[in-house]
């Protein structure tokens, strides 16, 4: 077994460079870190909708101690993937997370264009403006697949969805559901022309969530960025605006907690 040891490996340096957003996007490429995440993404990737490609895994066999990561490495390599072995150095140096688990992949995530879905592929999601929290953006996608909605649109400059931070706080379901980033203009057309119902969140929002009735598809659930929330040209295209009581001394909840309330509301209406 060839061992990367030297830190200027240009492999190892492209990972290193993966870490950062302007390396993601003029590269189209995103790193997964940890043997659950990249086991998620192999998974996904072996999927007739595969919504991305698993480009490199590199691994440290002084840190991989589990079987599963094991035999996801042997079953890539078998299927052509490049897998490499690196020192416990280069991998801690490459890894975002301290007390790294010894697996990381290189990806291409493959997502639709906007226009390719509809209320037919898309019955019902979430829609964020300008969200700048990649650990809210991840934890949101989470929810989505918790409560079975269609997937994620990112709206006028939100955080990178392939963020370390947004990958793991997905727990890899970023893999499986289209993540789409579009302008609100292009959004707005999209949903008028496919017949959403668009649901906006405010704290001056007319109508208590509690007390809609039903919550018909197609459906997006709009919300606006953690700091300054729906502007009033959001609030304009929404058919209903609603909001979560306050009670205590904070006037809002964390966009991540706001989104799982409303998601689970909406599941059973």
């Amino acid at each position: 077994m060839n061992l990367i040891s030297s830190h200027s490996n240009p492999k190892i340096k492209l990972a290193r460079l993966l870490r950062q957003r302007k390396y993601r996007q003029e590269t189209g490429l995103a790193l997964v870190e940890g043997i659950h995440h990249v086991g998620q993404a192999v998974e996904a990737a072996a999927t007739p909708e595969a919504r991305l490609v698993i480009i490199t895994i590199f691994y440290s066999p002084d840190l991989l101690t589990s079987e599963y990561a094991t035999g996801l490495i042997e079953q890539q390599s078998q299927l052509g993937v490049p897998c490499l072995a690196t020192s416990r150095s280069v991998f801690e140096n490459i890894a975002d997370k301290e007390n790294p688990q010894g697996i990381l992949a290189i990806v291409r995530p493959q997502q639709p264009s906007l226009a390719q879905l509809s209320a037919a592929n898309f019955p019902w999601g979430v829609a964020l403006v300008a969200a700048q929290d990649p650990g809210n953006i991840g934890t949101i996608l989470r929810t989505i697949d918790a409560v079975s909605a269609s997937g994620l649109l990112l709206l006028d400059g939100c955080a990178d969805p392939y963020h370390p931070s947004s990958v793991r706080a997905s727990m890899g379901v970023i893999f499986w559901y289209p993540v789409i980033q579009t302008s609100f203009a292009e959004f707005a057309g999209w949903s008028e022309q496919n017949g959403y119902h668009l649901y906006g969140t405010s704290a001056h929002g007319s109508t208590d969530y509690r007390q809609i009735s039903r919550y018909p598809r197609p459906l997006i659930l709009l919300l606006g960025s953690e700091r300054e929330g729906l502007s009033d040209a959001h609030i304009a295209r929404c058919q209903g605006v609603i909001r979560l009581p306050m009670r205590g001394r904070v006037s809002s909840l964390n966009l991540a907690v706001a989104a799982g309330v409303l998601l689970y509301e909406m599941m059973a209406r």
